[in-house]
């Protein structure tokens, strides 16, 4: 793509320079030959680099660039000048100017400076392609009535500061609602810092949330800010914070109450201004009646609680997300994108999805991978396993000739469901199962179960 270049100068040799230089190294080329023609022709044309003259009749290079920052931000703009001032370059630089050139211009130091300057382009638009990528993997997809409410939630929850506490089963996006809370908040611009209170042991946990001071405990070689600070004037998302350890919700409920932190080993608490959104697939009731969470932390978290919906409450969005899987599988592999026949997609929408979208999405990348272009009913009963999907159904158990097989087929079901939601994490199912990691093993071997034949 050729790069667009706007010469706004008042003196005809200098536009007339510039243009043949510039269309002699292929660039696309238009001249202005005031301040306002040039704010004008940037708004029509969106040039990405602008070579502006400091000293213009009427309105100068300066009060140029001021406008052309409201209208054009994302324009590099590289200011020339016969006789700049130290004044000069200090306010266009504090207006966002890349660079300033003398007159006489010099080809070489034009020619460094062009090239500097659109790398600066370049990566700019690199990062916003990464950017689009990234957040295409946190959209929250569907157009079934509980998404539309869902969404409506989020819209009117982002903008305020409230604690927010989404509930929902494994694998329902509870990650995705937080990530939209925080873009639709006034702390979009400042960092979304997570923890999986789950993934982190207990005597690891408080460290994680709140760091440490050097030699605080064997290990701790270097002070180490914690999760809080790190998210200081952005949100902290604390998921699954229904298996997080006691002693860390005591320091966290000090924390929302007071907007200190402490490091383990230090003295000096640390102001941090924080939005704290929690998510949770336990009911956080039956956690406080056995003991496990404390109910004066639920309060603190639960100013506005948000449910997302299990899969099977939105099965009409399953062919826009199958559709939006594959697309986004297409754009990170660089291939042609998978199509899907009307069979194959009436088969998806059917089964029983236990992992809920998570599932969904592993389900359709093995698609993508393993399966034809046009992705076939056959290739979803092959590689989706329909027959064990199926088999979560208690219908499915009453061919069972005796109670043992029956009790045999739902234990498998059941292990099988809950292995898939953990994304087959064997020691995290033991955990969330209360049973011994060596009892799982030994079952996994007795019903001859494996990741790819689910």
């Amino acid at each position: 793509m050729s790069r667009r270049i706007l010469v706004v100068d008042d003196e005809q040799g200098i536009r007339a320079a510039l243009t043949q230089l510039l269309e002699y190294e292929g660039y696309d080329t238009r001249t202005a030959s005031s301040g306002a023609e040039g704010v004008a022709a940037a708004a029509e044309w969106h040039p990405h680099l602008i070579f502006l003259d400091v000293k213009m009749a009427g309105m100068d290079g300066v009060e140029t660039l001021k406008r052309l920052r409201e209208r054009e931000p994302g324009a590099v703009v590289v200011m020339i000048s016969g006789h700049a001032t130290i004044q000069t370059a200090v306010e266009a630089t504090q207006l966002g100017a890349y660079d300033i050139l003398e007159k006489p211009l010099d080809t070489d130091r034009i020619l460094v400076t062009l090239r500097n300057a659109l790398g600066r382009v370049d990566l700019a638009e690199e990062n916003a392609r990464l950017r689009e990528r990234i957040e295409s993997r946190y959209e929250i997809v569907g157009n079934s009535p509980a998404i539309r409410d869902l969404l409506i939630q989020v819209t009117r929850v982002a903008a305020t500061p409230a604690r927010v506490l989404i509930t929902g089963e494994n694998g329902t996006g509870k990650e995705l609602v937080a990530r939209a809370l925080h873009r639709g908040s006034p702390r979009a611009k400042k960092p979304f810092v997570e923890v999986n209170c789950a993934a982190i042991p207990a005597e690891l946990i408080e460290s994680e949330l709140f760091g440490h001071m050097k030699g605080s405990f064997t290990g701790a070689v270097q002070d180490r800010a914690g999760k809080f600070e790190q998210a200081d004037g952005g949100t902290l998302f604390l998921d699954e914070i229904g298996d997080m350890a006691p002693a860390a919700q005591a320091k966290v409920l000090r924390v929302l109450q007071e907007g200190d932190v402490t490091r383990i080993g230090g003295a000096k608490p640390r102001r941090v201004d924080v939005r704290v959104i929690s998510a949770t697939n336990k009911t956080l009731g039956e956690e406080i009646a056995a003991g496990r969470f404390r109910e004066d932390l639920l309060y603190r978290l639960n100013v506005v609680m948000i449910h997302v919906p299990p899969l099977r409450e939105r099965r009409d969005d399953i062919p826009l997300l199958v559709q939006h899987f594959l697309s986004q599988f297409a754009r990170e592999g660089g291939g042609a994108r998978a199509t899907v026949s009307a069979a194959a997609m009436d088969r998806l929408r059917n089964l029983a999805w236990p992992g809920n979208v998570r599932e969904l999405r592993n389900a359709i990348e093995r698609l993508a991978i393993l399966g034809g272009p046009e992705i076939s009913v056959e290739d979803v009963d092959r590689l989706v396993s329909a027959r064990a999907a199926e088999a979560a159904s208690p219908g499915a158990f009453m061919s069972a000739r005796t109670y043992e097989e029956f009790k045999d087929a739902a234990e498998r079901s059941f292990l099988l469901a809950k292995l898939r939601e953990n994304e087959w994490n064997v020691a995290e199912t033991a955990r969330l199962l209360d049973m011994p990691r060596s009892n799982l093993y030994k079952k996994i071997e007795r019903h001859q179960m494996a990741r790819d034949a689910q």
